[in-house]
């Protein structure tokens, strides 16, 4: 078991909705990584690979049986909607939502951070070399 993760999540899409992939790095306190996830997911928006990404990282955490988890993403809209300020408006990101609150509730602490991209690089590179088919 670990006590604490840091997870950094990205979603890239081209053309939106167009090839998709995510990109999720996971480290421990001490900045050490855990895991990583580079992966094509298929034609989807950006903001539903935002949140397929979000998934994918909780469930790592979750799989880990991580205690406290700390999640850094760009994506302002998924930050936003997570936290509760913003409402879930658009039909195909409802169930994703749905999954990822569920995933949160699965585990003891949960804190999502609006991060800027040039802070979120790695998970971005991952995303990008899935699309890239590296």
């Amino acid at each position: 078991m670990i006590n604490k993760v840091v997870i950094n999540i990205d979603g890239a899409s081209r053309g939106n909705p167009g090839p998709s992939a995510i990109g999720v790095t996971v480290k421990d306190e001490n900045d050490r990584l855990i895991a990583s996830i580079s992966e094509k997911i298929g034609i989807t928006t950006n903001n539903q690979a935002e949140y397929r990404a979000l998934i994918a990282g909780l469930k790592k955490a979750v799989s880990l049986g991580a205690k406290q988890v700390v999640v850094n993403s760009d994506s302002e809209l998924v930050v936003r909607q997570i936290e509760g300020i913003y409402r879930v408006k658009k039909e195909e990101l409802k169930p994703l939502y749905e999954e990822a609150i569920r995933l949160c509730n699965s585990l003891a602490n949960v804190k999502i951070i609006s991060v800027p991209r040039e802070q979120n690089r790695e998970a971005d590179k991952l995303a990008n070399q899935a699309l890239d088919g590296k």
